[in-house]
């Protein structure tokens, strides 16, 4: 906080216009989504809605990952460009103060005119939360998935391992995916049981779209015992999205951190954790 500080006031009495990078936490339920729409509730529209009351005008947010219907974030981050000169408390607390209880910006730093929110990350980490029990769960019904038979945790660990490193994610993304490339680094896939929770924590260069919820039904296909593990490697070779599973519900999905190059000076949140991953 204190080197953006700094860099705000050195540019506060030069009517420069500066780039404000935001790292935001929200609860996905009551949103369509991160990206604005017309006439439906978005992370955007209601985050620059609120940046418009501190900088007295409208301003445009880019984000890091944007993330569907019904998906959360503990670490999303944002960037913007405004002529306002605010002190940097205003874009923390006095945005949060015209933000709904659903939506946090966690903080604000001033950053270089080159940083870009998306362009400029080298990691994502998600986080996928799921009760598996035999009965739905009625606490946090919109904060986690839920799969009613026992899934094998040793079936769904040796099929994960096919999906670590570099691969083309074909068979894993939507039909609706806008990325260039279907080869992506997923450099770490860990699941773990707590009790009725199992936890699966991925983290890559960057995503396609729908690939981590489709990873998630590909593994519970196995854990359940439809397919063997051995079968995520054929599906992953095949570069085929009609021979994987349905795209498993977006409840228990968090975008949990950013990655950023040291020199950016952005705060480190690895680590953090869904309330309910943190408390099973």
């Amino acid at each position: 906080m204190e080197a953006a500080g700094g860099r705000l006031a050195a540019r506060f009495f030069f009517g420069v216009s500066l780039r404000i990078a935001m790292g935001i936490e929200y609860d996905g339920a009551p949103f369509c989504g991160w990206q604005t729409q017309p006439q439906r509730p978005t992370v955007q529209d209601t985050v620059e809605a609120a940046v418009a009351r501190i900088a007295s005008t409208k301003v445009r947010l880019v984000c890091a990952g944007r993330t569907d219907t019904g998906v959360h974030a503990l670490g999303q981050v944002a960037h913007f460009d405004t002529l306002a000169q605010r002190p940097p408390s205003a874009w923390i607390r006095g945005v949060n103060a015209h933000l709904p209880g659903s939506i946090a910006v966690l903080w604000a730093h001033v950053v270089p005119d080159d940083f870009h929110a998306r362009f400029s990350a080298v990691g994502r980490h998600y986080e996928y939360l799921l009760v598996n029990r035999a009965v739905r769960p009625a606490l946090g019904a919109a904060i986690c998935g839920w799969f009613p038979s026992r899934l094998d945790l040793a079936a769904m660990r040796a099929a994960a391992v096919h999906l670590v490193g570099t691969h083309d994610f074909s068979a894993f993304r939507s039909s609706q995916c806008q990325a260039k490339s279907p080869l992506r680094d997923l450099r770490c896939l860990v699941i773990e049981r707590d009790g009725d929770m199992i936890r699966f924590c991925l983290e890559a260069n960057a995503f396609l779209h729908h690939m981590v919820r489709n990873i998630i039904g590909c593994l519970v296909y196995v854990g359940k015992g439809r397919f063997d593990p051995d079968w995520i490697g054929d599906l992953l070779r095949s570069r085929d999205r009609s021979l994987a599973a349905p795209t498993f519900a977006p409840q228990g999905l968090y975008l949990t951190a950013v990655d950023y190059a040291p020199h950016w000076q952005l705060p480190i949140l690895r680590g953090r954790r869904p309330f309910m991953a943190a408390s099973a």
